[in-house]
């Protein structure tokens, strides 16, 4: 599943006419980007969910026919869902029982798709988080078998825990691609629009939520507008 319904305000001027997936890095829009790296990793079966511009999406898809893959839409144009509402809305298209890959559409790495799916199958996750030591103000905790135990936001200080703190937790900042067990669908309780983020930390009490660190991977936020002219190099590199 790709991530692409967000409204991009980050990267206005540009989102007030095209939404973010359609938004150019090198002259590329980053939906063609992001698609043709997860093809080339073996999956070619995707659902892209969509609501800014959606219209607009669909015809570049259209127009280059799926680029050779089989893509379905998952429209939310009544209403923005974000990460857990949408995710819980395409949960239909994972009816095969096998671990699926999710990937925001503003992520530019030479993360290994194929490594992240398979440790994720070797430690029979529910969940699998890509994550880098990287600079944010949100940090996921995990601990030394780089399980998911918590959450903290550096800024406010506000920390979540998931499990009993019995040894000292990193922090650890998400990258925003990850590998899901479709079980996860039944014991998601929220519902409306909600974060899937929050789901994981109440799911992280008695279930395996890990973490895949891909440090010595380069990694880059597409998705504000100062950045953007800085991700071109980057753009043959995936």
């Amino acid at each position: 599943m790709i991530f692409a319904a967000g409204m991009g305000t980050r990267l206005q001027p540009y989102t007030n006419t095209k939404p973010k997936a359609l938004v150019e890095v090198g002259g590329i829009p980053m939906l063609e980007i992001i698609l043709k790296k997860i093809i080339r990793s073996g999956f070619n079966e995707i659902i892209v969910n969509v609501y800014h511009f959606a219209d607009q999406i669909i015809d570049f898809l259209n127009k280059h026919k799926n680029f050779g893959a089989s893509i379905t839409m998952s429209d939310e144009c009544d209403a923005l869902l974000e990460t857990g509402g949408g995710l819980l809305k395409a949960s239909y298209f994972f009816d095969d029982g096998k671990p699926f890959l999710v990937h925001n559409i503003d992520i530019l790495s030479n993360i290994d798709l194929k490594e992240l799916y398979q440790y994720h199958i070797h430690n029979k996750a529910l969940a699998t988080l890509a994550v880098k030591d990287r600079k944010t103000s949100r940090f996921f905790l995990i601990n030394n078998h780089n399980e998911l135990c918590g959450w903290k936001n550096h800024q406010t200080g506000q920390i979540i825990l998931s499990k009993d703190r019995i040894e000292e937790l990193t922090p650890i900042a998400f990258t925003g691609i990850q590998v899901i067990n479709p079980e996860i669908f039944p014991l998601i309780t929220e519902t409306g629009k909600f974060s899937i983020t929050d789901t994981y930390l109440r799911l992280a009490k008695e279930n395996l939520i890990m973490t895949y660190r891909h440090d010595n991977d380069f990694w880059y936020d597409m998705g504000r507008t100062e950045l953007l002219k800085n991700a071109e190099p980057y753009i043959n590199l995936i």
